[in-house]
C-alpha cells in the first residue's frame, strides 16, 4: 500500500494544463518567437496529450451528443484565427484547425461502438478496420491537424484503452509508428560518443505517453468553469498569438 502511494499521480486536469501549456509553446514559435527550435521539439508532447483526453472524454461523456456539439462549435470558433496563423488570412482551405481532427476520429469511435453493439461476434472487427482507414483519409483529405495521423492518434487510446501492459504496449508502438514511421520527417543531427545519430524531432512526441502513464483517472479540480476554459483557451491564445505577431512587425 505504501510503495502505491509513493506512486506519482497525475489527474486529468494536470494533463489539460500540461498539454495548454506545450501547445502555447510550440505556437509561440510558430508566431512571436519562431528562432527558438527547442519550443516547437517540447510541443510535440501536446497532442499526444490532447488525443489522450479527447479519447478519454468520449469514454466518460454522459451525452456524446453534447460533446460533440461543444466541439463543433470551438472548431468553427478556432477556424479564423487558426487561417491567420498559418496562412496569414481569414481564409485559408488548405489546414484545419486540430478539433476537426477530433471531431472526424470521435465519429469513427461513435460508429465502431455502434457496430460492436449490433454485431457481437468478429463481423465488427473488418468494418472498424474501414471505418478507421474512412477516418485517416478524411483527415488528410480534408487537411486537418495532423491529418490522417492524428485521426489515427485517437484511434490509438480507443482501443488500447486501459492500464494493461498489452494497453501500454500498443500506445507505445502506435505512437511511435505515427510519429516516426507517418511523421518523422524531420531530422537533427546529434553527435554522442564520436557517432552521429539523426534524431527524429516528432519522436518527442513519445514523451507524451509518461504523464499519460501517471494518469489513473482521478479528475482532480475539474468544474464547468475550468472544462469551458480549456475549450476556450484554443481560439484565444492564437489570437493574442497573432495580434502580438501583427504589433512586432
Amino acid at each position: 500500500m505504501n510503495e502505491q502511494k509513493r506512486i506519482p499521480d497525475v489527474s486529468a486536469r494536470t494533463l489539460h494544463i500540461l498539454a495548454m501549456f506545450f501547445m502555447l509553446l510550440d505556437h509561440m514559435w510558430a508566431t512571436i518567437v519562431p528562432g527558438q527550435a527547442w519550443m516547437t521539439c517540447v510541443g510535440r508532447l501536446a497532442f499526444p496529450i490532447f488525443a489522450f483526453l479527447i479519447a478519454e472524454g468520449y469514454f466518460h461523456t454522459h451525452d456524446f451528443k453534447r460533446y460533440m456539439q461543444r466541439l463543433l462549435i470551438f472548431a468553427l470558433i478556432s477556424e479564423i484565427p487558426f487561417n491567420i496563423m498559418y496562412g496569414g488570412s481569414a481564409f485559408y482551405p488548405y489546414h484545419q484547425n486540430v478539433i476537426w481532427t477530433f471531431l472526424i476520429a470521435l465519429g469513427g469511435i461513435w460508429c465502431i461502438d455502434q457496430a460492436k453493439a449490433r454485431w457481437n461476434d468478429w463481423r465488427w472487427i473488418p468494418l472498424a478496420a474501414l471505418i478507421v482507414a474512412l477516418g485517416a483519409g478524411m483527415g488528410s483529405l480534408g487537411m486537418t491537424d495532423y491529418y490522417g495521423a492524428g485521426v489515427l492518434t485517437v484511434f490509438v487510446f480507443y482501443f488500447f484503452h486501459g492500464r494493461s501492459w498489452w494497453c501500454f504496449a500498443g500506445q507505445l508502438i502506435g505512437l511511435y509508428w505515427i510519429n516516426i514511421r507517418l511523421l518523422g520527417t524531420m531530422y537533427y543531427p546529434i553527435r554522442l560518443f564520436g557517432v552521429q545519430f539523426d534524431f527524429v524531432q516528432q519522436g518527442l512526441a513519445l514523451l507524451a505517453l509518461i504523464p499519460i502513464w501517471l494518469y489513473r483517472g482521478r479528475q482532480g479540480a475539474h468544474g464547468k468553469g475550468f472544462q469551458y476554459f480549456c475549450y476556450a483557451f484554443y481560439p484565444l491564445h492564437i489570437t493574442v498569438l497573432i495580434t502580438i505577431s501583427a504589433l512586432m512587425r
